[in-house]
This record gives C-alpha cells, sequence and structure tokens, in this order.
C-alpha cells in the first residue's frame, strides 16, 4: 500500500505548494501557471485531450509492436549465427546512438510531410528498437551451460529448445525492455510531431506547439500533463504484465 499511497502524498504536497507559490507571489500566469488553471485547462477542453491522447497513443503502441517483432526475430537471428551478429549489430547502435531529433526531419520528407503519422511510427520504432534487441539477446546468451548441454544429451529439436529453454530464460530480459522501449516509443512519437510542425498531426505535441503559439501556457502544462499520464500508463502497464507473466513462470521478483 506504501508504494502507491507515497507517491499521492507526495505529488499532493508538490501541487499544494506550487498552488501557494504562485498564489502569494502574483506569479503571472503566462510564467507559470497555478495547479487550478491547469485543471481548468483540462477540463475545458476534455473532449480535444482525449481525442489527441488517443492518436499519441496509437502511435506509440504501433511502433512499440513493430519494434517488439523486430527485435525479437533479430535477436533470435543473432543467436543462430554469431557471424550475422558481428555483421548487423553495428548497424543496430548507430541507430541507437544517433539524436532522433537528427533523424526526425529527414524521415519526414521521405515519407511525405502529409503522412505524419507514418513518421512518427518510423521515428519511435527507431529509439524503441534498440532496447528489446540489445535485452533480448543478452536474455538468448545467459542459458544455462548446463541445461543447453542436457537438452543437446537428449536430442531436443531447436523448436524445442526454443520453447522450453531460450524463451523462459530471455523472458525476464524482454519484459524488462518493454518498460524501457514503451517510453522510448512515446518520446519518439511526440518528437516527430514537434519537428513536423504540422496541422495534419492531431497529437498531444501538436496541441503543446499549438498552445504555445497562442501563448496559453495552461493548456501547454495540461497537455504535457496528459503526455505524463500516458508514459505512466505504458510503463505500469508493462510492469503488471512482466509481474503477471514472471510469477506464472515462477520467476517473480520479491
Amino acid at each position: 500500500m506504501k508504494r502507491f499511497l507515497l507517491p499521492i502524498a507526495a505529488f499532493t504536497a508538490l501541487l499544494l505548494f506550487w498552488q501557494y507559490y504562485v498564489t502569494t507571489n502574483d506569479v503571472p500566469k503566462f510564467v507559470l501557471p497555478s495547479p487550478s488553471l491547469i485543471w481548468l485547462a483540462i477540463i475545458d477542453n476534455m473532449p480535444l485531450w482525449l481525442d489527441a491522447s488517443l492518436s499519441t497513443l496509437s502511435v506509440t503502441i504501433k511502433a512499440l509492436s513493430a519494434a517488439i517483432i523486430s527485435g525479437v526475430l533479430l535477436a533470435l537471428a543473432f543467436s543462430l549465427s554469431r557471424t550475422f551478429e558481428a555483421t548487423i549489430y553495428p548497424f543496430a547502435i548507430i541507430l541507437q546512438v544517433t539524436p532522433v531529433v537528427a533523424i526526425a526531419p529527414l524521415v519526414i520528407i521521405w515519407v511525405g510531410i502529409d503522412n505524419v503519422e507514418r513518421a512518427q511510427v518510423i521515428i519511435a520504432w527507431i529509439v524503441a528498437f534498440f532496447p528489446i534487441l540489445a535485452n533480448m539477446s543478452a536474455g538468448l546468451k545467459s542459458v544455462d551451460a548446463n541445461l543447453s548441454d542436457l537438452f543437446t544429451l537428449y536430442g531436443a529439436t531447436r523448436l524445442q529448445r526454443f520453447r522450453l529453454l531460450l524463451w523462459p530464460t530471455a523472458l525476464p530480459y524482454l519484459l524488462a525492455s518493454l518498460k524501457v522501449s514503451g517510453g522510448l516509443a512515446l518520446i519518439g512519437g511526440v518528437v516527430a510531431e514537434f519537428v513536423a510542425g504540422s496541422g495534419t498531426a492531431t497529437g498531444l505535441a501538436w496541441r503543446i506547439i499549438e498552445a504555445g503559439n497562442r501563448l496559453q501556457i495552461e493548456k501547454m502544462f495540461a497537455g504535457l500533463f496528459m503526455l505524463a499520464i500516458i508514459g505512466m500508463l505504458v510503463f505500469y502497464s508493462f510492469a503488471l504484465l512482466e509481474y503477471y507473466v514472471l510469477k506464472r513462470f515462477g520467476q517473480e521478483n520479491t
């Protein structure tokens, strides 16, 4: 229970201090709006925020799904061929270390300014892909050598080896990477939308840009709050998935 109550209490205390500081010091709302003004901006524009949140969440899910499929399959290919891994892995590292803000304009040009969502998915996939690949590869390499020899001794097929040995061993690594990649996919989609700066975008990033252009700072904070909610939703969804899946396999965290 403390794990839930303590963060809520801390967040409540922060909001109260924020409201007190802004009110007593007459801070202009275009510098730092009070939590009450931000809350009103959320309530008064709830349909807009819900539509934008669904758009951003849709991009995040699509990109993360593509990252999971490509990361897992490529990690499996690496486990089958060290030569293939040595050839391809450096390119995956290049994608990881290249700043997404440098890639985003190129991707948007290539796919077209009228296809902002497609560009968002591609950019979000780029930043979410590597943690899944790296963790899945590490999981596949962490198989106990004695168990591997036992499977060889009993003549296990590749499918049996994967289903009964490799997959259960790599699963905790994969689930841990999803909590990281989920947030990265969200960040990648938001960055792409910021770079595009196009009215064809419908996500939270565009609503924040729109509010900023109109100096509606309370709406900018409202958009940031909605992004934080989505990020927490993604993270804790995967944390819950990790808990139940590992519990089923008898590997739950203590």
